[in-house]
């Protein structure tokens, strides 16, 4: 099968959701389907308003549809609600093609929090995003439910795997060569340092050893001159990063709001346990395993999650393997009709040269699989 997918989220940025869909394309083409990924790169862009370092794509209409034209795909996945998600929305519906769409952030949320727009707004805003797609990939339970109870249809459950490979079993915690010894228990942090993120709730934790911080964000700074005990890595290449998770002995999650957490799938796939509040990203992935701690006190999830076995965590990750999670991302695209299929490929016009901008990625030096 040839998949189409448009996401304003992609390389160079680096965040969970760039992991996830990078993950995804290769372990795609690892199983012997064709990938055409559209992403900002191709295009002219210009900084997200109050997320330094995301760009975002600038008028990408015309450019747009000719590229997906070109693609000639048998399925079409519009990852992102970004200017290219809208855009591409905005083609299948004039051209009356079927496509899947996915909701992995709390967009109404962040938007409250950045730019005071009502929730109430936001969520209306993505309900119309969504509402024309044959199905809508969630990464858990309870945000469906909740998407469901706020009038969102054609719900999927599609949860996002790890590279238990990259990120394998350290049976103790190993040293990281950058940091040099450390106080144990190391307690670490990966993720965006952003307001959603919650990371003050994890920097000014009460607990003993020392605390160590990998990523980049519009807060990095302020955070840094007042945490200046903490050991801050900034953003790190992901073998370096499995190295940096080898290293700890407890994985914090503070955010309150976190959908997916693919953060903590790569922590638990080292063996190391996480320390969560019990809300949806967490509930999700760790489930009634021992593969960490959840509780209101984020305190005492990690002194309960200091006593969870490293194996315990690495036998829980093994269950969100890339292979099942692409069955399953597979198992909810909708294939274009092919009489549609030929209008595309006789009607347009769209030339060989076209495809030129688009995004491949080869599988042959990063094979992903379960």
């Amino acid at each position: 099968m040839k998949i189409l997918i448009v996401t304003d989220a992609w390389q160079p940025q680096v965040h969970g959701l760039v992991s996830t869909l990078v993950a995804l394309v290769r372990q795609l083409q690892v199983s012997g389907h064709e990938v055409v990924v559209i992403q900002p790169g191709q295009f002219r862009t210009r900084p997200c308003p109050g997320h330094p370092g995301l760009e975002i794509a600038l008028f990408p209409g015309a450019r747009l549809r000719s590229l997906m034209d070109a693609a000639d795909p048998d399925a079409i996945h519009i990852a992102t609600e970004g200017p290219l998600g809208w855009a591409a929305r905005r083609h299948c519906l004039k051209r009356g093609l079927p496509f899947t769409t996915a909701f992995h952030s709390r967009l109404p949320e962040m938007l409250q929090t950045s730019f005071k727009l009502p929730l109430s707004w936001g969520y209306a805003l993505l309900r119309w995003f969504h509402r024309p797609a044959s199905g809508v990939m969630v990464p858990n339970q309870g945000l469906l439910d909740r998407l469901q109870a706020r009038g969102f249809a054609h719900l999927r459950l599609w949860t996002p795997g790890v590279d238990t490979h990259l990120f394998a079993l350290s049976d103790r915690t190993r040293s990281f060569t950058s940091l040099g010894p450390l106080a144990h228990p190391v307690s670490l942090y990966v993720g965006r340092l952003s307001a959603e993120k919650n990371v003050e709730a994890f920097l000014s934790l009460d607990v003993p050893g020392s605390k160590v911080v990998c990523g980049e964000g519009p807060m990095a700074s302020s955070l840094r001159a007042r945490y200046p005990n903490v050991h801050w890595l900034g953003e790190l290449p992901r073998h370096e990063l499995a190295q940096v998770y080898a290293s700890a002995d407890v994985f914090v999650f503070p955010c309150r709001g976190e959908t997916q957490g693919q953060a903590m799938l790569e922590a638990m796939a080292c063996g190391v346990p996480v320390a969560a509040y019990p809300v949806d990203g967490p509930l999700q992935l760790l489930g009634q395993s021992r593969a960490g701690a959840l509780h209101g006190d984020l305190r005492e999830a990690w002194f309960e999650a200091l006593k969870v076995q490293r194996h315990q965590a690495r036998d829980r990750a093994l269950l969100f393997g890339w292979g099942r999670s692409s069955a399953s991302f597979l198992s909810h695209l909708v294939v274009l009709p092919r009489h549609r299929r030929q209008r595309l490929r006789s009607g347009f016009g769209m030339q060989s040269h076209e495809l030129g901008g688009i995004t491949k990625l080869s599988h042959k030096r990063h094979p992903v699989v379960e």
